[in-house]
């Protein structure tokens, strides 16, 4: 890798030593500083004549950025720039994004992310992570090893079929976890010399890409069934050999595959699904605080989700989590959800329902009692009719499928009704804030997948909230690092949501939706780390000792963005 971080034993100050000189250095963005380089590390690693003559401080280099940043036109040409920084400098990227967090978190992730994994191919600059083809089954852990770092600490993999609301992209699909792992360095300070973006390319259904003469995956149909099984086996079992302590996280898969590697192997290494977990605990954190601001009890709560995929797996087993804690029992917590798909409500007159559908499927007495046009296919407005929810969840990805008649009739049965549209990206959204705001009169308290500004409704602003996972899978990521967890169970992802819960602050429903904060983001992780490891201990995943200063430790653990002092070793 052609560095190391080392400690001054006269100072103890940390210094980086190099095994590269010349253009070799300033090729390697994690050390290259550009024109930040010292005299003495111009000299010593060759760089004379290579660089301007004036030695730039990094404050310089972040205005020089932010004006060129400032003059793009587009997100998308915006993220490319950013992506140009992120290849040449990695220190000087991550400080960019941290002192701009609400500009550039939109632009490395939701919801230019989409935009950005529908045209990778066509802007593709420079590879990043590792591309594991199904022509390459047999060679799988050559390939980890290949890796220019040999201890990752995470993992973000996906096979590209399910990207957002997005679908099948393929290869292209690769910008998910790039900009993940970006998520996990911003947010918690995962080093960025230690997380590992991976593409399972086993072909495509998208005629489009397959038939793009520039498109970069393997140009066939996707591989499906026993063989994909047994690839994605492979490919588990070659990380366990390679990696054994590294963190592994699913992404974007389609919602079959998701919950079956999730079940498959989350007692066999630390791996969970972000998609399922971490959706529905940020989710949770959010409907925490937010009943508790309206002194609402959980157990009085309704909830009806629009959409059957990975996310409303998530969702509804953390509610079902958290109404099981306040006493009730399972089959209790379950009938407290809803689930409408397009088929309309869910019920258990349907053959052949999949197992997660069949847990929340309504009986077919109770629905006999519905007012209704057809039985057969109860709409979402007939739902929250007869079911009087007070929570209603879209998960769709079917833009407007939260109409003035959906939102309305939530309005009339609550007084301050819980609308969340959170599909990604904002094109797939099942309500524009605005409208959940008008047409509930200002009572909805609303959140959304990614963010949106302030409404402005009868000369007062409201806060549109977010229930993105940033809040949670950074910390999670933190805490499994610093604790050494060895699995990751779901009172672990019940605890995060209850730690990001209790840094939001109370009473913010008043006026539009609970609002976590991206510039708090590195304080929320840390509340989460700390708290996934104090119940990864009392679950025996993780050893007593770390809980001695716990809260020290894991602050030290994160990552700060600045340039160390470089030498050059043979």
């Amino acid at each position: 890798m052609n560095f190391s971080i080392k400690i001054d034993q006269k100072t103890w100050q940390k210094y980086m030593a190099v095994h590269v000189k010349g253009r070799a250095a300033l090729c390697n963005p994690f050390i290259n500083k550009g024109s930040a380089f010292s005299s003495r590390e111009r000299n010593e690693l060759g760089l004379l004549g290579l660089l301007p003559a004036h030695i730039t401080r990094m404050e310089d280099q972040l205005q020089r950025n932010y004006e060129n940043f400032q003059g793009l036109a587009s997100d998308l040409e915006k993220f490319k720039h950013l992506e140009g920084l992120h290849d040449r400098n990695e220190t000087l990227f991550y400080r960019f994004l941290m002192d701009h967090l609400e500009e550039t978190v939109p632009i490395v992730y939701t919801p230019t992310v989409g935009e950005v994994c529908q045209k990778f191919s066509h802007i593709y600059q420079r590879a990043r992570g590792l591309y594991i083809g199904y022509d390459q089954k047999d060679r799988i852990e050559e390939i980890l090893k290949n890796f220019y770092f040999q201890h990752p600490a995470v993992i973000v993999v996906t096979d590209g079929e399910r990207i957002l609301g997005l679908g099948d992209q393929g290869a292209d699909g690769m910008g998910i976890p790039i900009g993940k792992l970006c998520l996990y360095t911003l947010g918690a300070g995962i080093s960025p010399y230690s997380t590992l973006p991976i593409l399972l390319d086993v072909g495509t259904d998208n005629d489009e890409r397959r038939n793009d003469p520039l498109y970069l995956g393997l140009r066939q149909k996707r591989i499906r069934g026993e063989q994909y099984q047994d690839f994605v086996d492979a490919f588990v079992e070659a990380v366990d050999r390679v990696f054994p302590d590294v963190l592994l996280q699913w992404e974007d898969f389609l919602k079959a595959n998701a919950i079956k590697q999730l079940g498959r192997f989350r007692d066999k290494l630390c791996t969970f699904n972000d998609d399922i977990q971490g959706t529905g605990s940020a989710f949770l954190a959010f409907i925490y605080k937010a009943l508790q601001d309206l002194e609402r009890p959980m157990r009085e709560n309704r909830m009806l989700i629009a959409g059957a995929g990975a996310a409303a797996h998530g969702i509804a087993g953390m509610m079902v989590a958290a109404l099981q804690e306040e006493g009730l029992s399972l089959a209790e917590s379950q009938k407290h959800i809803w689930m409408v798909d397009s088929k309309g409500l869910v019920t258990t007159a349907r053959r052949n329902l999949e197992a997660f559908k069949a847990t929340y499927a309504r009986d077919v007495d109770e629905v006999a009692g519905y007012r209704c046009e057809n039985r057969e296919k109860i709409t979402l407005a007939e739902v929250i009719a007869n079911a009087r929810p007070t929570i209603l969840v879209g998960t769709s990805a079917t833009a407007g499928l939260f109409d003035q008649t959906v939102v309305e009739r939530m309005a009339e049965m609550n007084e301050r009704p819980i609308i969340l549209p959170v599909s990604n990206p904002t094109s797939k959204c099942e309500c524009l804030p605005q409208d959940a705001i008008r047409w509930s009169g200002g009572r909805a308290i609303v959140a959304t997948g990614s963010p949106f500004d302030p409404v402005e409704y009868n000369g007062q602003k409201y806060k549109i909230g977010q229930c993105n996972n940033f809040f949670i899978f950074p910390g999670i990521g933190l805490g499994v690092t610093v604790g050494h967890i060895r699995r990751l169970t779901d009172n672990m992802f019940l605890a995060a949501a209850k730690a990001l819960a209790s840094k939001l602050p109370a009473g913010s429903t008043e006026h539009g939706s609970v609002s976590p904060e991206i510039a708090s983001i590195r304080e929320y992780s840390h509340a989460v780390a700390c708290e996934v490891i104090r119940c990864a201990v009392s679950e025996g995943h993780a050893d007593a000792d770390i809980l001695v200063n716990l809260e020290g430790t894991v602050r030290q653990a994160m990552w700060y963005p600045e340039y160390l002092p470089v030498r050059f070793e043979k």
